[in-house]
């Protein structure tokens, strides 16, 4: 028998979730790299989200993945999680939340660059070409010195971080699909969480973040940061994600591309109180038009598409909505 439609209240708090939790998770990791090292905070919240969700998976009798399975979901977990995330993780010791959301917004222009050169998946039209040139000024509006419009200068290191963070997502995006993952979303999310996880600490212990951090010196408010990370980034905003899959189309669900760099900015404001600028204001404008005009134009041929969120399951093996889908769970 079909299963009825859920109620539009559960819906929409589903919605809500993918929306504002996601989108506030930029602040709380900004909170957090304030007092913990970036790569051991992003290799605890992630390995913790990854081991819980992997045990659940079990109990409930998912199956391990195989060999061939690990070794893809390893290989996504250092696209994903290492690099993208370890990458945003560092940055956001020198830039605010709101604009690390911003910038990482550009996935989609990456995406759409990576399908017209070397995938030929997408066909570049004016609509596309204009809607690249605007993306890219508005990265340029965000990282120009001289064109700071009475703002202070966005630290260019972070800047490039974070441009970097927006590749390897993209490219971790256009492989997902051509990877052995296990067949259980969930599964490969927990997969690549897991290794990506280990893979930080690794990281985190060759830069020697492990001698000079001290549990007892961490405040109250930074753990509370990496708890809202792990159960409201990762394991209810995840779950939120999948659910809604099952109910809505990628393309609705795919709306939260828009959505989390606004609510970022906003939450950065008003609650993290980061300034907000003519320059932020313009640059946040010129992405959004250019993501939102990427995500709506037609497409040669279905090809899957990621995106960060800062959501934390780097669900690289849902295919989705251009632009917007890609697990990647903040």
């Amino acid at each position: 028998m079909p299963l009825s439609r859920p109620q539009t209240w559960k819906i929409l708090l589903a919605f809500a979730i993918i929306y504002f939790v996601w989108g506030s998770t930029f602040l709380a990791i900004r909170v957090g790299v304030r007092e913990v090292p970036p790569f051991l905070l992003a290799a605890m919240r992630f390995s913790v989200a990854g081991l819980f969700l992997y045990g659940w998976l079990r109990i409930t009798g998912t199956p391990s993945p195989s060999r061939r399975e690990w070794l893809a979901a390893t290989f996504l977990g250092t696209l994903i999680f290492l690099l993208d995330y370890g990458c945003l993780f560092w940055a956001e010791q020198r830039i605010p939340s709101g604009i690390a959301a911003v910038v990482l917004a550009t996935i989609p222009v990456f995406i759409t660059l990576l399908e017209v050169i070397f995938l030929r998946t997408q066909r570049l039209t004016v609509r596309l070409a204009v809607a690249l040139v605007v993306g890219l000024c508005g990265v340029s509006v965000l990282m120009n010195h001289s064109f700071s419009l009475g703002e202070a200068a966005v630290d260019r290191a972070a800047a490039f971080a974070l441009l970097l963070a927006s590749f390897t997502w993209s490219v971790a995006t256009i492989l997902t699909r051509r990877l052995p993952l296990p067949a259980s979303k969930p599964m490969s999310a927990a997969a690549q969480m897991l290794t990506g996880g280990l893979q930080l600490f690794v990281l985190a212990a060759l830069t020697h973040e492990f001698s000079g951090f001290h549990v007892q010196a961490v405040s109250s408010t930074a753990w509370w940061s990496l708890v809202y990370l792990i159960i409201a980034g990762s394991i209810v905003g995840f779950t939120a994600y999948i659910w809604l899959l099952h109910w809505e189309s990628p393309t609705k669900v795919g709306t939260y591309a828009y959505v989390n760099p606004v609510v970022a900015v906003a939450v950065g404001y008003f609650i993290g109180k980061e300034p907000i600028g003519p320059r932020t204001v313009l640059g946040t404008l010129l992405i959004l038009v250019s993501v939102i005009t990427i995500t709506t134009a037609p497409k040669k041929q279905d090809s899957p598409v990621l995106k960060i969120d800062d959501s934390s399951a780097a669900l690289a093996s849902e295919p989705s909505h251009r632009g917007a889908g890609a697990e990647q769970p903040s």
